[in-house]
């Protein structure tokens, strides 16, 4: 038997080798086309976190920077001037009106000396307005004044007076209470005397800031409670008087 030949569908032409079929486009050909190129991006986190570090380190450098110069201006100022607090103390405390009526309400009305002595050489203080309040032993207001701002010169003792009272002022039931236990008592009348200002120190015509100051005065008694005819004059001799600096931090005295 011979060998039969096949002839190709398409014989080529012109002696050229036949092209090879062309085949449709795969998905994943298709695909790769229209992704765009790999391009890594720059690091740009990194770069904005190594800048806010660096902006923290330095406020906090900027920060202890400015305390230590303060404590060194403060060392300096102190062994300069030596500055020393000014002092207080109740000269004498007269009461003439304190009752409470069946309705809770409280009638008082206190006359007060007060002595402010400035031990300092170098130093005036300028106070605002006083705010002076009369507290019980346990703390319940029975007066309230205010003495007038002054100028308190160097090396000066000024006498302060005052007018305290208290009209018609409500009391809670328990403060009522309390309060008519405290004025029968036969160890008298315990009172505590209440100062709030603030002030400013003046240094050759310079003027710091204000800062708040609280006197607290213990030890006072009055032995008798006043009569329609005579006030009742009460002990100082036993009255002790603190000063407190006190600094507000944004929303918080201390």
């Amino acid at each position: 038997m011979t060998d039969r030949v096949y002839p190709s569908a398409k014989p080529a032409t012109n002696g050229a080798a036949a092209p090879n079929p062309a085949f449709p486009a795969t998905k994943a050909q298709l695909y790769s086309n229209t992704r765009p190129a790999y391009r890594p991006q720059p690091h740009r986190h990194r770069r904005s976190r190594s800048r806010c570090c660096s902006c923290c380190l330095w406020i906090i450098f900027l920060l202890i920077l400015q305390i230590f110069i303060g404590a060194i201006c403060g060392a300096v100022f102190y062994l300069i001037y030596k500055p020393h607090r000014p002092t207080f103390s109740v000269t004498s405390l007269k009461l003439s009106t304190l009752n409470l009526t069946s309705s809770s309400k409280l009638n008082s009305r206190f006359d007060i000396n007060v002595t402010a002595r400035n031990p300092n050489k170098k130093l005036v203080f300028l106070y605002n307005p006083i705010a002076i309040s009369i507290l019980s032993k346990d703390d319940i207001d029975v007066g309230d004044g205010t003495i007038p701002a002054f100028t308190h010169g160097k090396k000066n003792t000024t006498l302060l007076k005052a007018r305290i009272t208290s009209s018609g002022k409500t009391l809670e039931s328990s403060d009522v209470s309390t309060l008519k236990a405290e004025m029968k008592s036969k160890a008298g009348l315990a009172l505590k005397v209440r100062l709030d200002t603030r002030v400013r120190v003046k240094v050759f015509g310079v003027k710091t800031p204000k800062i708040g100051i609280r006197v607290h005065c213990e030890g006072i008694k009055v032995t008798s409670l006043p009569t329609a005819k005579a006030a009742a004059t009460a002990s100082t001799s036993n009255a002790k008087c603190k000063v407190d600096v006190r600094v507000k931090i944004w929303k918080w005295t201390v």
